[in-house]
């Protein structure tokens, strides 16, 4: 395979920050380049300037055996290099269609031909194995999963020929993975060259051809073989240790006590229904099933950011008001939501007020904010955590996903709750990053906490709870101990409960879950 892509010596800096300090990365056509590092380690970075985002201070880029300059994202497409952020780039208000070809609309005179876009996006679509999704219908009213495939087909319909892909399949669930691979397997074979992050290493083994490592902004190895080199040796380049994937230790089951959180009867339209389960002090409650089984929706629902309708949610023996989500924080309930990006933070904010957002109260005299203890307690859990780069000052969104997962998880830290629900908590998370967070949240449920986690990877649900609820098409079809679990009859469970007389789960929600969970 010919050399496609080349970048030699890329370095970038930001104030106070070396984010790159000689990156070299080459892609050869038709191949899958896995590109592997822990958060911050710089591959967010190195794609924004492969897209146009960013500019390189230093080194060079040569496409086709030709230096270019890549200007911004326009030359960037215009030279055939497509991305699709983990944090996707849609307009909810628009159909799948115009999303498809937005920037690049199918027109004459100024006119869009609707019939054209519509044809050649369900064309796309259908390349995708998804001819079921409408290229009329309204974007924001596609799951999350959804929304990943109308990404794809707007990244295929430039005729990119070489795509990045930002952890695609953390969205997806097994079924949707299979179809992305055969996809990828697909334009590979059609001379196209991927470019793949992700942080689920046995990925690279089903798809990649070769590997780049990684670490504090620079390149540790590359050109290693996807298939071929040992998971230990990645996870060392990565890390610079050794990391066992481990959870850690259960506590015994809690008995006697009053619990924490109960759930009785709770429905939200036809999202989900008749949910019931209780949450003790000291307890992890994993809630396990495929994307759109209603997963998100419970804990949003529980949280107020969705409307119920049926149902109660108690906290220490105390009715929660429905619908509001002032009144489940000020009832000690902590919501991190699966887009933190979106829902969990201000983006534009220093980190010390994202932290600080929901326990204003404590730092205010005479109305005033002391903004000197918003820092000085913010630095002091962005140090436990180890949160990087350091210090509080810097905009939330300068920060990888998995730092800005511990920042989300150190504002319910210093408001003391006693239910955090985790929706998704290792996204877009590193190896080394997942068992720092596995720690914490364990470490939580032995300070007293009530914890209920959602997670698409059913060997963390199973490793990481206490008890575990399989759902299936809005329905609670298994509850119980999760060392009674095994990854297999998880999936036995959620493939074969689904009742044919059941109302579907499709469609637009009873309601939109508010605009930010913050």
């Amino acid at each position: 395979m010919s050399e496609l892509l080349a970048m030699h010596g890329i370095v970038k800096r930001f104030p106070g920050v070396v984010a790159l300090s000689g990156v070299d990365l080459d892609v050869r056509a038709g191949e899958v380049h896995c590109l592997l590092g822990q958060n911050g380690a710089g591959k967010s970075t190195l794609i924004k300037i492969l897209s146009g985002a960013y500019q390189p201070d230093e080194g060079t880029v040569i496409w086709n055996g030709e230096q270019v300059t890549i200007s911004g994202p326009t030359a960037a497409l215009q030279l055939g290099v497509a991305t699709i952020y983990q944090e996707l780039d849609l307009v909810d208000g628009l159909s799948v269609a115009e999303n498809i070809f937005l920037g690049h609309e199918r027109s004459t005179g100024g006119l869009v031909r609707r019939g054209d876009t519509a044809r050649e996006a369900r064309a796309l679509l259908r390349r995708l194995g998804h001819g079921d999704i409408s290229p009329g219908r309204l974007l924001g009213s596609l799951s999350a999963a959804a929304k990943q495939i109308v990404s794809m087909a707007r990244a295929l319909s430039y005729h990119s020929r070489l795509i990045v892909m930002d952890e695609p399949s953390a969205v997806l669930d097994q079924g949707e993975v299979d179809k992305l691979f055969r996809v990828i397997d697909d334009l590979t074979a059609e001379g196209v060259a991927i470019v793949y992050i992700t942080h689920r290493l046995e990925e690279i083994r089903r798809i990649g051809d070769r590997v780049t490592v990684l670490k504090d902004g620079a390149t540790v190895a590359t050109g290693l073989s996807a298939k071929d080199t040992p998971t230990p040796e990645l996870i060392r380049l990565m890390t610079g240790r050794s990391i066992e994937y481990v959870f850690p230790a259960r506590r015994e089951p809690v008995t006697g006590a009053a619990p924490v959180l109960e759930v009785h009867g709770l429905a939200s339209g036809r999202s989900f229904s008749d949910v019931s389960f209780t949450v003790h002090a000291g307890e992890v409650i994993g809630l396990a099933g495929l994307v759109g089984a209603g997963r998100s929706e419970i804990v949003e629902t529980i949280y107020g950011a969705r409307r119920r309708s049926a149902g109660t949610v108690l906290v220490d023996g105390v009715r929660l008001r429905p619908n509001s989500v002032p009144a489940a924080v000020r009832a000690g309930v902590g919501l991190a939501p699966e887009e933190r990006k979106a829902q969990g933070l201000l983006l534009d904010e220093a980190v010390y007020r994202n932290i600080t957002m929901s326990s204003l109260r404590r730092f205010a005299t005479g109305g005033f904010v002391n903004s000197r203890r918003e820092r000085n307690e913010s630095l002091g859990l962005t140090q436990s955590l180890d949160v990087r780069p350091a210090g509080v000052d810097r905009a939330a969104r300068m920060l990888s996903g998995g730092n800005q997962q511990k920042i989300v998880l150190a504002r319910w830290l210093l408001h003391g709750c006693r239910v955090l629900l985790l929706d998704e908590p290792t996204r877009g998370v590193d190896v080394g990053a997942r068992s720092e967070l596995y720690e914490l949240i364990r470490a939580l449920a032995d300070s007293g906490v009530a914890v209920v986690v959602v997670s698409s990877e059913i060997e963390e649900v199973l490793g990481i709870a206490d008890r575990v609820l399989v759902i299936s098409d809005g329905r609670v079809v298994h509850s119980g101990p999760a060392d009674e679990l095994t990854e297999p009859a998880v999936l036995d469970l959620v493939m074969t409960s689904t009742d044919p007389d059941a109302a579907p789960s499709t469609g637009p929600p009873a309601s939109e879950p508010t605009e930010s969970f913050a």
